[in-house]
């Protein structure tokens, strides 16, 4: 059978985190790419390629890897952080994986092929005003004309867009740390790391996430950027199509179908089981696939599904009553994350202090 999508991006990933034959084939790739990032952002440092700065406060989250390393849920921890600090923030992407490329703003009814999953995710964990277009200062634009109260953005995966002037910006990592140290396409880097020291654009902050069952990565520091750790766990509770919550622990005992359509769905499962839940089947789907590919996942109403919150976004779109009669057994699985306290106090301070210089 030949391999699916998500199969070939699993063994491409575990490629990467070894310096192994495949990724020394691959290594004079990176090199050029390389001398390409290198000019990128040369061009932009000497003003042949335009950055542009906005009248709020613009926070950046991104990787320096590729694949999901935990962008959208530090996004969404740092909107309820913001808020609870008096800030009104709003959040800006470009919404990968929607087919349409216009100025969008996600609703709580937009459909995932307009919006984006991460966008639509953040919207219905935060409820604050979520913009998406092509280019990430149209949809900035945007989001302030429509939303005049925000006065601090967040950038959902920008560490890249040099386009954006950013006030702050903070570079996410997960379990697997830098990979085997390459870039793409014989690593996983998107960009040199650690940064040299006076690397226009490089990060402020680094915050590593790890599973609480897990020890942190390691990964190599860059000078005077500062390192915080995060905590990722999957909630005591699931939700239903509906909205309404069962504990966790209520479906140890079933027979569960496993959906995850993320970077690494083996990841999600892993956590499944830890927690006490039996996967008779784990169908693990390519990152953003497609609407359609989730309605055959619901179509025995004897089989109950398990899911990721971002995998809910389409899946429960498909039955946002709850299905007929009740039929839809199908529960997402939220994912928490508890950074430590200082790396708020951090954001704020930085924050604090820009708000006083304007």
């Amino acid at each position: 059978m030949n391999p699916g999508p998500a199969d070939r991006q699993a063994r491409w990933l575990a490629t990467a985190q070894e310096r192994g034959p495949r990724a020394r084939l691959l290594w004079p790739l990176s090199l050029l790419y390389r001398m390409l990032t290198d000019l990128r952002r040369r061009l932009y440092v000497i003003g042949v390629f335009k950055t542009r700065r906005l009248p709020v406060a613009v926070v950046v989250v991104g990787n320096v890897v590729v694949g999901g390393a935990g962008k959208t849920p530090t996004v969404i921890a740092l909107v309820q952080q913001l808020r609870a600090l008096g800030w009104q923030p709003g959040v800006i992407s470009r919404g990968y994986g929607r087919r349409s490329e216009k100025v969008t703003e996600v609703g709580p009814d937009t459909p995932a092929a307009d919006s984006g999953d991460e966008p639509a995710l953040i919207r219905r964990a935060t409820g604050v005003p979520v913009f998406v277009a092509r280019r990430r200062i149209d949809a900035a634009q945007a989001l302030l004309a429509a939303h005049p109260q925000v006065n601090v953005l967040l950038c959902d995966d920008g560490l890249q867009h040099l386009a954006l002037a950013r006030d702050l910006s903070i570079a996410v990592f997960d379990e697997r740390g830098t990979g085997n140290g390459w870039l793409l396409p014989a690593g996983l880097l998107r960009e040199p790391w650690p940064p040299a020291p006076g690397t226009p654009f490089s990060p402020d902050l680094v915050l590593i996430q790890h599973r609480q069952d897990r020890a942190a990565p390691v990964v190599p520091s860059a000078a005077g950027v500062p390192v915080f750790h995060a905590v990722r766990r999957l909630a005591d509770h699931a939700v239903g199509v509906g909205g309404e919550r069962i504990a966790l622990e209520a479906l140890q005992g079933k027979a569960l179908t496993a959906v995850a359509g993320i970077a690494r769905p083996a990841v999600f499962f892993d956590m499944l089981r830890a927690r006490g839940l039996t996967l008779a089947r784990e169908v693990a789907l390519p990152d953003h696939a497609d609407q359609a590919v989730y309605e055959a996942l619901l179509a025995s109403p004897t089989t109950t599904v398990v899911c990721t919150e971002k995998d809910s976004v389409k899946l429960f779109a498909l039955h946002p009553d709850g299905g007929a009669a009740g039929s839809v057994d199908a529960w997402a699985v939220p994912l928490e994350l508890v950074p430590e306290a200082a790396f708020f106090t951090a954001v704020g301070e930085r924050l604090a202090a820009l708000k006083n210089r304007r």
